[in-house]
Order: C-alpha cells, then structure tokens, then sequence
C-alpha cells in the first residue's frame, strides 16, 4: 500500500513528485559536475531544503544511492513505503516531523532483531559504516517538507486502562502484546530506547496521512491518548538490548553449499504463482535428507540471530559473489527472507535471469517459519539439523 499524497492546489505537482524532482536535480548535477570536472559550488540557484543545508549535495548523491541499493527494496525508492508488507513510509510527513536523527540513525544502524528490519552497520555485521549511514539520513531528512512538530510530553498516564484501549483499538494491527503484525511493533526494545514518550504520543494523536495508522486525537480523550503511552513504555525492558556484533563464520562464508550432496533431489510440490515454496516441504526435505542449497537472503547480521539449517548468506545486494559458488546442475536452489518475500524474490530472479532455473523463495519468509517451529539454527555458523533448535 503506497501513501497518498494530496496535490498541492497551488502547485501542478504533488509532494512526491516535488521530492522525486530534488533528487533527481542532486543527482544530474553531480553527475554534471563530475563530467566537466568544474568545482562550482552544485545548485547555487535552487532553493534548499533548510534541513538538510549541513549535507553536501555529494553526500545527498551518495545517500541517494546507498538508499537505492539496500532501502528501496523494502520501504520504496521515493520513501513511499509498503514494497514489502508493512515497511513503513519513510517520506510521510507526520513521520518525519516527528523524529529526530538520532532516531533514524539508531534504526539503520541497530535495526530491529527479529523482525524484517536488519541491523546495517558494519559492526553489527551490516555493509555500512558511520558516513554512508549518516548519507541515508540526511537524504531521508531531505524529503521533509514541513516544520518539526512541536510534540509536548504527555501525562500521567495508567499502563492497565491503556492495554483495554489497545486491545480494542491498536491490537489488530500493531499485535496484542505490540509485537507487531500488519504495523510495526511497538515492544521492540531498541524502539522504545530510541523514541520519547512525546514522539509516541504524536504519533497516536496525529496518526500517519496516507497510511493505514489514523489519528486519534478528537476519537479519544487526551487522558486515554497518555494510557496508551504509559502501556507502550511499561514494555521497555529494564536493561538496555544488547547490541548484536559480528556476521557469518568463515565456514558460512566460504565453507560447502550444497546440504546433503549425496542425497536426491526434493520432490517439491508445484510452486505457487511459480515462485514459492512451503515451509513443510522445505522442512521434508531436510529431514528426508535430500540436496540443496539454501541461501539466507536477508542481511549479514541477521543470519547469527537465527537462519535455516545448512544455509548460506546470499545477501540480496551481494547475490553476485555468492551466484559463482553455485553449481549449475540443476541442484534445487531455495532462498528466503523475513520481509518476507522482497529480497529473497530479488535474489532468486537474478539467478534465474542468470540459467538457475530450479529456484523458489520460501513462501512467507523465515519469521513463519520460526514461528511455525520448523528448525532454526542460532550462531555464526550453517549448522545442520542436529544443530537446530
């Protein structure tokens, strides 16, 4: 579901065309600017963002395509949203009028571990280091088009009248203990250690244009509004999350790719819309011993949290490195994802647009399936299913 952006009356073009417009003016004039290897100072005659005039337009340029390559898959290439299920709008208006960069920041960087959002700094085992992390976000401040919300802290708020007002309100979307379903979730530590009680508060009261997140101000009372906030930050745990580290082990990295090489191949059923394949099959196979490969799609340092017996880490932005270790005969290829189709779909399309043709993505992801109690293996290396939990 994209955001719905209403044009301005004052003005032929809507607000996301404006934003497309920006930086693709970043982007031609940089581009110009290194083909006739002028030093002129880049866009001296349009007007600039106020927020963002800290950030070169290389660095705009630079996050740009940083975005491109590791954002867009999910949260779409304009920041509208929704490419994969239930990754938010980062363009929308009410959203960033209301977070600082800081908090951006912390989300790259950190991610949520567990959930579809990765952890993208390189000491997390992310691609990133501080500067294009920093890039990412000033591009992402350069689509605000509105003041900073003046967000005041809320009241004295009663956590257990708020979880019945959840229950009835929130709970179908942002899950029952806030876990998160349809929305985000809202009981993710990392979450509650980077938003304020003021930014939570705004964002219930004023809700996100567009989306399916309404505004709740004048539908509730202000003391109901400050409930919900006192229930979502009694989930904050009383230590602070341990930050994750490392990646892949080498023998993850460099080490086999085929799980049972002696074994048959699967006898998968027909692929949905030719393309995916059910978790109880894949799980069959493995108990039944049979050869194939399994490629962990998502980013590098999800694959320690948890990944599948005997897989591999195929990044969907480095699916290149992996494709030359991969046999080419015919040996079933299956890759999977948390989000829970996007990268795992973009990693098996470039193998098949590159003659892989026995591929499929693991239909709905590697959340379902750790939560449907298939074996999962927690460490750095592929494991087998003696090692599994």
């Amino acid at each position: 579901m994209s955001e719905v952006v209403p044009p301005d009356e004052r003005d032929p073009m809507t607000s996301q065309e404006r934003k497309r417009f920006r930086v693709r003016v970043v982007m031609a004039t940089v581009a110009t600017v290194v083909v006739v290897g002028g030093g002129a100072s880049m866009l001296a005659h349009c007007a600039r963002n106020p927020r963002v005039d800290d950030a070169s337009d290389a660095e705009l340029a630079q996050g740009q395509q940083l975005y491109r390559t590791y954002c867009g898959l999910c949260h779409g290439d304009e920041g509208e949203g929704y490419a994969a299920d239930d990754a938010n709008a980062l363009a929308n208006q009410d959203f960033l009028v209301s977070v600082s960069d800081e908090f951006l920041t912390q989300a790259i960087a950190e991610g949520h571990p567990g959930t579809a959002m990765a952890a993208y700094h390189e000491d997390r085992g992310g691609p990133l280091d501080d500067g294009e992390i920093g890039a990412i976000v000033a591009l992402i401040r350069s689509w605000q088009e509105e003041d900073m919300a003046a967000m005041p802290d809320p009241g004295a708020g009663d956590a257990q009248r708020g979880a019945q007002v959840f229950a009835q309100e929130c709970a179908s979307c942002h899950g029952a203990r806030g876990q998160g379903d349809t929305a985000i979730s809202l009981n993710h530590p990392v979450f509650l250690a980077s938003a304020s009680d003021a930014q939570i508060r705004y964002a219930i009261a004023k809700g996100r244009g567009g989306t399916p997140m309404p505004a709740f101000e004048g539908e509730l009372a202000e003391q109901t509004i400050d409930d919900l906030v006192a229930l979502i930050r009694s989930w904050e745990p009383s230590e602070a999350p341990r930050p994750t580290t490392g990646g892949p082990s080498a023998a993850a990295v460099d080490g086999p790719v085929i799980i049972n090489p002696d074994g048959e191949a699967p006898d998968f059923p027909e692929l949905r819309e030719g393309r995916y394949v059910p978790s109880e099959a894949v799980a069959d196979a493995l108990h039944q011993g049979r050869r194939m490969i399994i490629l962990d799609a998502r980013t590098a340092s999800d694959y320690a949290h948890f990944h599948l017996p005997g897989s591999i880490p195929s990044p969907y932005y480095e699916v290149e490195s992996i494709m030359e270790r991969l046999p080419r005969d015919g040996t079933w290829i299956i890759a999977y994802c948390a989000c829970p189709h996007a990268a795992s779909g973009r990693v098996m399309d470039f193998l098949r647009e590159h003659d892989f043709p026995n591929t499929a993505v693991l239909d709905e992801g590697v959340l379902h399936w750790r939560d449907e109690g298939f074996p999962v293996v927690v460490g750095d290396a592929p494991g087998t299913l003696e090692d599994a939990e």
